[in-house]
C-alpha cells in the first residue's frame, strides 16, 4: 500500500501535482488561444484586432487582481485560492465557449485572465514557498521543468482537437479539464492556511540567517523591487508578443511555413533544457546572477534572428537561445524574490511584482501586430531587442547593487 505520507498536503507529491496543473493551466488558458484565435476571428467575422484586443483587455484588467490574489494566498493559503481559481478557470472557459458577441467574448476573457493570477506560476511558487520555506529554490526549478512542456503538449493537442471539434468544443473540453484534473489536485496536495507559528518560525529563520544571505530591507528592498518589476514587465512584453506572433515573425524573414513551425516547436524543449541545466548545475550560482545571464540570452537570440533569420540553422540558434532564456526566466521569477525578500508574505510580494507586468503583457500582442504591419519584421525585431536588452540591464544593475552583507 502507498504510504499516507505521500498524499499529505505539501508532501512529496506536491511538485508533480503542481506540474500537472501548470501544464493544464498554461495549456488551456494561454497557449490554446494562439491556435484558436484565427477560428474565433473567422466565426465572429470581425478583424483580428478585436480578437487580440479582447484578450488584451482581459490581461489588462486581470493584472489589477494580482496583488489581491497574493494577499489572499498569504491569508488563506494556496489550497483554497488555487482550488477556487481552477474552478473559476473552468467556468470562465465554459463561458468563453458560449460567447455570442463582442460583449460576451470580452467579459469571458476578463474573467479568464483574472483567475490566471490564482493558478499560474506565481501562485504555484507561493505554494512551494509555504511548503518548503526558504529552501524552495530547488522545488521551483523542478516545477518549471515539468511546466515547460505546456506549449510542447498543448499547441499540437489543440491543433489536433480542431480536426474533431470547433473552437467552442475545444474550450468546453478544456473547461472540464479544470474541474476533473486541476481542482482535485489542488484540493488534495496543496498546503492549507499557513498558521502564525509557521510564519513566526520563518521570521526566526531570517533572524538566524548568515549576513551574506540576509534579506533586503528599507531603501535596498525598494530599489530591488522596482528593478525586478521593471525587468519582469519588459520580459513579459517580449514573451507575450512572441507567443502570439513568433510564426509570423519567422515567416517574415523568409522561412517556409513548415520550417517556421519546426523552429517554433523548439522553444519548449529549449526551455526544459535551460531549466534542467539550472537544476543540475545552478545551486552554486546566486539567483540574481542566473537572472541577468538568462536575460542576456533573449536579445542575443533576437539579434541572431535579425542577422540571419532566413537561414534555418541561424533561426534554430535563435530558438535555442530564446527558449533557454524563457525557461530560466520563469525560474528566477520565483527564486530571486525569495532570495532577496524572504518567504514571509511571499504571495503578496509576487502579486505586487506581477501587476505591472500583466498590464504591459496585455499590450504586447497588439503593439507587435501594429509594428509588423507598419514597420515590418526588421523594425519589430529591433523593438524586441531593445526591450529585452533593457530588462537584462535592469537585472544586471540588481546583481551589481546586491549588498555583500
Amino acid at each position: 500500500m502507498p504510504s499516507p505520507h505521500l498524499f499529505r498536503p505539501g508532501g512529496p507529491l506536491l511538485i508533480p501535482a503542481l506540474g500537472v496543473t501548470q501544464i493544464f493551466g498554461y495549456g488551456a488558458l494561454y497557449y490554446a488561444f494562439t491556435v484558436l484565435a484565427p477560428r474565433i476571428t473567422a466565426e465572429f467575422g470581425w478583424a483580428p484586432e478585436w480578437t487580440f484586443g479582447g484578450f488584451a483587455v482581459g490581461v489588462l484588467l486581470g493584472g489589477a487582481v494580482a496583488p489581491v490574489t497574493g494577499g489572499l494566498i498569504d491569508r488563506y493559503g494556496t489550497r483554497l485560492v488555487m482550488t477556487l481559481g481552477s474552478a473559476l478557470a473552468g467556468l470562465s472557459l465554459l463561458a468563453l465557449a458560449e460567447a455570442r458577441g463582442l460583449a460576451g467574448y470580452v467579459a469571458a476573457m476578463v474573467a479568464l485572465q483574472a483567475v490566471t493570477t490564482a493558478v499560474f506560476y506565481d501562485a504555484a511558487f507561493a505554494a512551494l514557498t509555504q511548503a518548503r520555506g526558504s529552501q524552495a529554490r530547488r522545488a521551483i526549478s523542478l516545477l518549471t521543468l515539468i511546466g515547460g512542456f505546456a506549449s510542447t503538449l498543448f499547441w499540437p493537442l489543440t491543433s489536433a482537437l480542431l480536426g474533431l471539434l470547433d473552437w467552442r468544443g475545444v474550450y468546453r473540453l478544456y473547461g472540464l479539464s479544470q474541474f476533473l484534473v486541476c481542482v482535485p489536485l489542488h484540493l488534495v496536495f496543496l498546503p492549507g492556511r499557513v498558521r502564525r507559528p509557521v510564519a513566526a518560525a520563518a521570521v526566526q529563520a531570517v533572524a538566524e540567517t548568515p549576513p551574506e544571505a540576509a534579506y533586503l530591507h528599507g531603501a535596498a528592498r525598494r530599489r530591488a523591487f522596482l528593478l525586478l518589476a521593471f525587468a519582469f514587465s519588459l520580459q513579459g512584453f517580449v514573451i507575450s508578443a512572441m507567443a502570439v506572433h513568433m510564426l509570423t515573425l519567422l515567416r517574415g524573414f523568409g522561412l517556409a511555413a513548415s520550417v517556421a513551425v519546426g523552429i517554433g516547436a523548439m522553444l519548449g524543449p529549449s526551455q526544459v533544457a535551460g531549466r534542467l541545466a539550472e537544476m543540475l548545475f545552478g545551486r552554486a550560482v546566486p539567483p540574481v546572477a542566473t537572472a541577468w545571464v538568462a536575460a542576456c540570452l533573449m536579445p542575443l537570440g533576437l539579434l541572431l534572428l535579425l542577422a540571419g533569420g532566413a537561414q534555418p540553422l541561424v533561426a534554430g540558434a535563435f530558438a535555442l537561445a530564446f527558449g533557454i532564456s524563457m525557461g530560466l526566466s520563469s525560474i528566477v521569477r520565483g527564486t530571486v524574490p525569495l532570495q532577496l525578500f524572504g518567504p514571509v508574505g511571499f504571495g503578496a510580494t509576487m502579486g505586487r511584482l506581477s501587476a505591472p507586468g500583466l498590464v504591459i503583457k496585455a499590450a504586447a500582442p497588439l503593439v507587435l501586430s501594429v509594428s509588423l504591419e507598419r514597420g515590418g519584421v526588421v523594425v519589430s525585431t529591433l523593438l524586441l531587442v531593445a526591450v529585452s536588452a533593457l530588462a537584462a540591464g535592469a537585472l544586471f544593475a540588481l546583481a551589481r547593487g546586491r549588498p555583500p552583507g
